[in-house]
């Protein structure tokens, strides 16, 4: 049986739901209407109710806390278009203690709210995953609003229950061709399938490959994934072709320029990439929370909303943002 992921008050609320009355014929709810707005919802009135009600603002970035109750469809619609380009972001994997691998990041932005979403599916991993709410298309007051039952579509950073992590940089170089036997998926959501059915980098790799990545939907991105082991990878797509480039050395760092196949001493050409790296060599990777929040404070930029680091082996989640509030932390089974 897979655990259960937030305790005594949410998993009364999964209780609750295991005793609604099915649809007889075993077909899925039918996903709530939303005008104009495809609906990743799968879920029941009672579960739709749980999931907007447990929402509630913690900091006044805004960052806001939900509960998503029940099952969604991942591949529904496409992801939103940003308005403006992307000004960056940081990402690393310190290793180099093999019984307490971290995945961390800054999260580069726009000053838009942001929400810590906890998820649970019926045919999927755990997770906790940071979504920038204005690609819902949520107004400043989102209580109640259904437009939040799309939030699992779109985290842009995340952690499972069996320690796989991952998060996505802009790569204004990526270029993704299609094949046409594979279904398409939006460059943000193929984070949701990875965090659902990955428990590996292997695994994670092969999720990329089941599907084309869509980048005219938001901006081209690669992306950085580590696993409970230590094992990392960075995703990229190279004149329309999908790279895999392996962490060594007990750390891995991504930023906005490419690494697959690039010298390591022209990727430290790039600013915050060489003070990651070169502060992670000095440990050989070895780094805590509260090291790697150090880390992430030195290639803050004025525009980053968020800070956060993932423990792949504690399942320990510890989040800062713009707004100077404190630290908020989580705490996910992994196993």
């Amino acid at each position: 049986m897979r655990r259960t992921l937030w305790g005594a008050g949410v998993a009364l609320m999964l209780a609750m739901t295991a005793c609604s009355t099915p649809d007889p014929a075993g077909r899925a709810p039918a996903a709530p209407a939303v005008t104009g707005t495809p609906v990743a919802s799968r879920q029941d009135p009672g579960q739709v109710e749980q999931t907007l009600t447990s929402l509630r603002k913690v900091d006044d970035l805004p960052l806001y806390e939900m509960t998503y109750v029940g099952a969604y469809d991942p591949t529904v619609g496409t992801d939103a278009s940003p308005t403006t380009k992307p000004f960056g972001c940081s990402l690393f994997v310190a290793a180099g203690n093999p019984g307490r691998p971290l995945f961390a990041r800054n999260f580069d932005w726009d000053a838009n709210p942001a929400m810590v979403l906890r998820t649970d599916p019926p045919d999927g991993y755990a997770s906790i995953s940071v979504v920038d709410m204005s690609y819902l298309g949520v107004a400043a007051d989102p209580s109640g609003d259904r437009r939040l039952l799309n939030a699992p579509l779109l985290p842009f950073d995340g952690m499972n229950e069996r320690g796989l992590a991952v998060g996505l940089a802009a790569d204004d170089g990526a270029r993704a061709d299609r094949d046409p036997a594979k279904p398409t998926v939006g460059s943000v959501r193929i984070l949701r399938l990875v965090l659902d059915q990955a428990a590996t980098v292997d695994e994670a790799v092969a999720v990329f490959h089941r599907y084309n990545v869509d980048f005219d939907g938001g901006p081209p991105l690669h992306y950085l994934i580590a696993d409970a082991t230590g094992a990392s990878v960075v995703v990229e797509f190279t004149d329309g072709r999908l790279r895999v480039e392996r962490g060594s050395g007990g750390w891995q760092a991504l930023t906005n320029v490419p690494v697959a196949g690039v010298p390591e001493q022209r990727r430290r050409e790039d600013h915050r990439y060489r003070v990651i790296a070169e502060a992670l060599s000095r440990t050989g990777g070895v780094a805590d929370a509260s090291a790697a929040h150090g880390i992430l404070t030195d290639v803050r930029q004025g525009h980053t909303r968020w800070s956060v680091t993932y423990g792949l082996r504690s399942g320990e989640v510890r989040l800062t943002t713009a707004s100077g509030g404190a630290e908020r932390r989580y705490q996910l089974p992994v196993s």
